[in-house]
């Protein structure tokens, strides 16, 4: 057995937190034995599937993770990945460069390129070509129509398919719907991967492994309870040797560095009402009686630094964690001991609650390159009912005295179109986004995924139906039907979002104007576009800082040392 590193009390508070900890969530053993070590090679091979979205080249650690334990357990993999196929119209980081939220980049320059293949085609190639005895998908709801095309491509071919992910987790009763779905894994993936693989590999009955659904051959569906949560400790290493090396290439505000992603913690103790972290909490409390959330040692993170370095020339670090900082002081302090080594460049995301001047100043010392920071919505009844984030707007403001003190780039990661909300609303959020003065700001439309309570608000209101399917939050179309704020609006602000916060009120109704996407509505929106890049973007943050102003700069005398241009 070993222990399971959760949140420790100590140094940190979690009272008017609004969270998802109980008393007793601390710390526990897990009575998981360790994952299977037997490299012998086995004639048994496992083709991973990753669906994803059009050139977002970010590497996913959930399959990273999972290879490595197939591979540990001597089993066989390959991976077909989409990412680089022409899936949409327009990639989501084409539209978010578009909508100035990124600074323009080119992946080429990098050896990335658009694969000239049929996605499909080349799917059922490689299929063909591996021959493969598993064929392993993990979906996002988004993605979940992507993968449906590839999985009927290949129906002929009668290998079983298993599809997990959050979505899986989440809405397993939609996946399972599917005729050409085979097995459905309904939480985490690590020993219910390893096992199915074993029993297959020997020919017994896999029927009753934990953590599936499987189809019978008369059609009806074993639904097999949930084992315990995994120790993080007990993850091997993530192994992205099954993905191209142009993977690793990822733009970060107009750079390109070679990124990989490190998980640290694993799930979400705050309870933001769209999203599907606190329905994972959930799921686990009530299968289980097992806090989803837990954290990994220092000492493995410092493992894998060490690993990727040597192994991929990691030069970028991403910490894949919801809220990176929901720690104590204790486990901040063995961070900074423990990062201090490294210094490289990383990206982390957190919550304003996590955040304290030592803490900005120390995430400082040891190169921290940008945090994202999820405000959602600016209007603090709104943010606080609706959404489900119970932190005040003066708090808020508190946080970003410290952080705009800092060398640190933010962004700010906004959603409109929420259930109910009015044009009204949307500008209380970017009146808000205007005085906090950020590096950049990111503005999504919402989207009412399966699983999260706002999912349900939506179906109450009527503004969506219980099949109504989603898109992307970025790529494709808002899907709530409401009379007070159209979709066609939405995505006009969207679009518009950076240049109402940066630009002068005086400039407002010309950007009104570019929220419409016809000819006149597009040329002024060019024009606009044109000065944003050349007021914000045209140059290096992290060392001028020119970017990161409040709005309230309109209104007061320029300082002599000012270089920024309103």
């Amino acid at each position: 057995m070993t222990t399971i590193k959760l949140i420790p009390k100590d140094g940190f508070t979690w009272d008017g937190r609004d969270t998802t900890m109980r008393e007793g969530d601390v710390e526990r053993s897990s009575s998981l034995p360790p994952l299977p070590v037997d490299p012998t090679p086995k004639d048994f091979r496992v083709l991973f599937v990753y669906p994803n979205y059009m050139f977002v080249n970010l590497l996913p650690t959930n399959i990273g993770i999972l290879n490595a334990c197939l591979l540990q357990a001597g089993f066989k993999t390959d991976l077909f990945d989409t990412t680089f196929y022409r899936t949409a119209a327009r990639s989501l980081d084409e539209i978010r460069v578009e909508n100035l939220q990124l600074r323009k980049f080119s992946l080429s320059d990098f050896g990335v390129h658009e694969k000239p293949n049929d996605y499909v085609a080349d799917f059922k190639k490689k299929v063909a070509g591996f021959k493969p005895h598993l064929i392993a998908f993990t979906v996002v709801e988004d993605t979940w129509r992507q993968a449906q095309t590839l999985i009927e491509s290949v129906r002929e071919t009668d290998i079983p398919v298993i599809v997990g992910g959050v979505f899986a987790t989440l809405a397993p009763e939609v996946i399972a719907r599917h005729v050409d779905v085979d097995m459905v894994c309904v939480g985490e993936g690590e020993w219910a991967l390893v096992e199915l693989c074993q029993r297959m590999h020997a020919g017994k009955e896999y029927a009753d492994v934990r953590n599936l659904w499987i189809r019978r051959g008369d059609g009806s569906l074993v639904k097999n309870t949930m084992r315990p949560a995994i120790g993080l400790d007990d993850v091997p290493h993530a192994d992205w040797d099954v993905f191209e090396k142009e993977r690793f290439f990822r733009p970060m505000q107009g750079k390109i560095f070679r990124m990989v992603p490190i998980e640290t913690d694993r799930g979400c103790p705050y309870k933001c009402r769209f999203c599907e972290a606190p329905s994972l909490v959930a799921a686990y409390r009530e299968a289980t009686g097992d806090y989803y959330f837990r954290r990994k040692s220092w000492s493995r993170v410092r493992q894998e630094l060490e690993l990727y370095i040597a192994k991929y020339n990691a030069e970028y670090i991403y910490f894949n964690a919801e809220t990176f900082l929901a720690m104590s002081e204790k486990d901040f302090d063995e961070f900074i001991a423990m990062y201090s080594d490294f210094k490289l460049p990383f990206w982390c995301q957190t919550r304003i609650e996590t955040l304290t001047e030592k803490r900005v100043q120390k995430m400082q010392e040891v190169n921290c390159n940008r945090i994202s920071i999820g405000l959602e919505h600016g209007n603090e009844e709104f943010r606080k009912k609706i959404v489900g984030k119970g932190f005040s707007n003066r708090q808020l403001a508190a946080a970003f005295e410290l952080l705009n003190a800092s060398s640190i780039p933010i962004t700010i990661n906004n959603i409109l179109g929420f259930p109910g909300e009015t044009r009204e609303l949307v500008f209380d959020t970017i009146e808000l986004n205007r005085r906090l003065g950020t590096d950049s700001v990111n503005a999504y439309y919402f989207t009412p995924y399966r699983g999260t309570p706002m999912r349900d608000d939506c179906i109450t209101a009527g503004y969506i139906t219980e099949d109504t399917e989603t898109a992307t939050p970025t790529g494709g179309s808002p899907v709530l039907n409401m009379p007070q704020l159209t979709n066609t609006e939405i995505l006009g602000l969207v679009r518009t979002f950076s240049l109402y916060v940066k630009f002068p009120k005086e400039e407002w109704p010309l950007i009104q104007r570019a929220e419409k996407t016809d000819e006149e509505g597009n040329r002024i929106f060019a024009d606009l576009s044109a000065k944003y890049y050349e007021r914000f973007f045209d140059h290096d943050f992290k060392y001028t800082k020119k970017a990161c102003f409040s709005s309230e700069i309109y209104n007061t005398p320029k300082r002599p040392t000012e270089t920024v241009t309103p």
